[in-house]
């Protein structure tokens, strides 16, 4: 049709139910996400708990794998020896 544009429905401002429960705000709040558990203060010197990448650099620390030692960032992994 020629000559007029077509209609939009009108818009509502009633919320969209969905099945799906509401996400909280914050990401991981387990006890290993936390980067304050990866440092300890001692006479004023700050102790890194854990290894950083040798990739990423300091403050991107490797995640502890039964088997590996990973970075989660770029992929970086360095495996045990059996």
């Amino acid at each position: 049709m020629a000559g007029k544009p077509a209609e939009k429905p009108a818009e509502t401002d009633k919320p969209v139910k969905t099945d799906k429960p509401a996400k909280k705000a914050g990401g991981k709040k387990g006890a290993s996400g936390l980067k304050h558990t990866f440092y300890k203060v001692e006479e004023g010197r700050l102790e890194r708990l854990r290894a950083s990448c040798p990739k990423c650099g300091a403050g991107v620390f490797l995640g502890k794998h039964s088997d590996r030692v990973s970075c989660g960032r770029c992929g970086y992994a360095e495996f045990a020896k059996a």
